[in-house]
């Protein structure tokens, strides 16, 4: 039996799509096995959203050939789509394969025999019409399956390469979606996480809504919980967050990109809202849900962003009532509108500036978690962290940890929070969700994912 070994770079959609790719070597004879043990092919699924992830695919490619020197390595992903040349040129790179072909590796790997120059198998972005269904449900433990409804983006923003590696926005139609939503169920899975490049562009081009098919996976049976991964702000209407905020299964958790407190910076980047419409959004939904979660993506030391414009950022973000904060210091990305763009941030103010974000993210997050000491949290357990420990999530995306229990794996119990320290939450099991005196004093920790 081969063996082969996986590693995926970026978002949620890839790990989506490296398990879907990971199902089809398995059914045809393979062994998953981790990249630390031998094996005789390496699939490296590739991200380019910043550059350091393409520093990072070339490090692992290198990686695993000094493991498994005659490993047969097979290169796919965004990074594949938009630098195949590049990636190419690493010695001992054997496949390159694009969007378009990702999922047919079989067909262009033939016997996974290495031969003496690489093989490349990259259509035009242009070409790339069909959608590929992608769900990761097949890691043992785990509670929480990644669900692909949409790929693609039409949105065009300044700084972005996304358009440019996965094509035009598309989506999967509602049944398809249900017929899969409740194969993951009868496999055990509680949650389900809607991801996509674009998840709130999902089915424009099919005569249908993202609102239209949260309505529809409501009513899958034996689903517990449901998130969705990501959503522009312009594409999340008062009508979602009611919906959701009411529902018996969305959780009260919104991920809402935002990327620049300074409306200067947000119409350089092309972004299709301006900081008063975000702030109203994040307004209405906290109004409702003094609980809800609420996430936000910034980029730091876009061209033109001055001190001044920063310092806007900086006191947009601390009277903003989000949950924590995910900071990227911009790079550089070819065949991108801002490449050329003038205002360069020099790096060392760049990473000044992010330093000072995550700094202010830390304390978001403390105050978040503060808020629910004395209160009660219905958390899923998911999967051993170590032979003492448990780990789980509320449905506001809370991080939890607890002494372990083999029974708790897989279902929703109760804690009850008592104190925050630093990142780390104390509290204890409630007896009438887990009915164990022995475990009334367990101890825990609580952090965002």
């Amino acid at each position: 039996m081969k063996k082969v070994a996986f590693h995926t770079l970026g978002c949620k959609l890839n790990f989506a799509e490296t398990s879907t790719i990971g199902r089809q070597f398995v059914d045809r004879g393979f062994e998953v096995v981790d990249v630390d043990d031998p094996f005789d092919v390496f699939i490296l699924n590739t991200c380019s959203v910043t550059e350091r992830a393409d520093r990072e695919c070339r490090q692992l490619i290198r990686r695993a050939l000094r493991h498994s020197p005659d490993a047969y390595v097979v290169v796919v992903g965004c990074y594949a789509q938009l630098q195949p040349e590049k990636i190419a040129s690493i010695d001992g790179v054997d496949l390159v394969v694009g969007t378009k072909e990702k999922f047919r590796i079989f067909d262009y790997a033939g016997d996974f025999i290495k031969h003496s120059t690489p093989h490349v198998f990259v259509s035009c972005i242009d070409d790339v019409t069909a959608f590929d269904p992608a769900y990761s449900a097949d890691v043992g433990g785990r509670t929480r399956a990644f669900l692909k409804v949409q790929d693609g983006c039409d949105y065009h923003c300044a700084f972005c390469t996304i358009p440019l590696a996965r094509g035009e926005s598309r989506s999967q139609p509602i049944d398809a979606v249900l017929q899969q939503a409740s194969l993951l169920a009868a496999h055990g899975y509680k949650e389900l996480v809607l991801s996509g490049v674009n998840v709130g562009d999902y089915g424009k081009k099919i005569g249908t809504t993202l609102f239209e098919l949260m309505k529809a996976l409501e009513q899958v049976r034996d689903i517990q919980r449901i998130r969705i991964s990501s959503i522009e702000p312009n594409l999340l209407t008062r009508e979602m967050v009611d919906f959701m905020l009411s529902s018996g299964k969305f959780c009260n958790h919104f991920h809402i990109p935002l990327q620049s407190g300074n409306d200067v910076i947000l119409k350089r980047m092309r972004r299709r809202y301006l900081t008063g419409d975000y702030r109203n959004l994040i307004e209405y939904i906290k109004e409702r849900d003094s609980a809800a979660c609420i996430g936000a993506d910034i980029i730091v030391g876009f061209p033109g962003e001055t001190d001044t414009l920063f310092e806007e950022t900086h006191r947009f973000l601390v009277d903003l009532p989000l949950s924590y904060l995910h900071v990227f210091t911009y790079s550089e990305r070819s065949n991108t509108p801002a490449i050329v763009f003038n205002g360069i941030v020099e790096p060392k103010i760049r990473q000044q500036r992010s330093e000072m974000l995550r700094r202010l993210g830390y304390i978001k997050r403390h105050a978040f978690y503060s808020s629910f000491i004395g209160k009660d949290l219905p958390v899923l357990f998911e999967s051993k962290v170590h032979h003492r420990k448990i780990s789980g999530l509320t449905a506001n995306y809370i991080r939890v940890e607890v002494p372990s229990q083999t029974q708790l794996v897989n279902e929703i119990h109760d804690v009850f929070i008592e104190e925050v320290n630093g990142d780390v939450c104390r509290g204890v099991l409630q007896r009438e969700t887990f009915g164990s005196e022995s475990e009334e004093s367990a101890v825990m920790t609580v952090g965002l994912e």
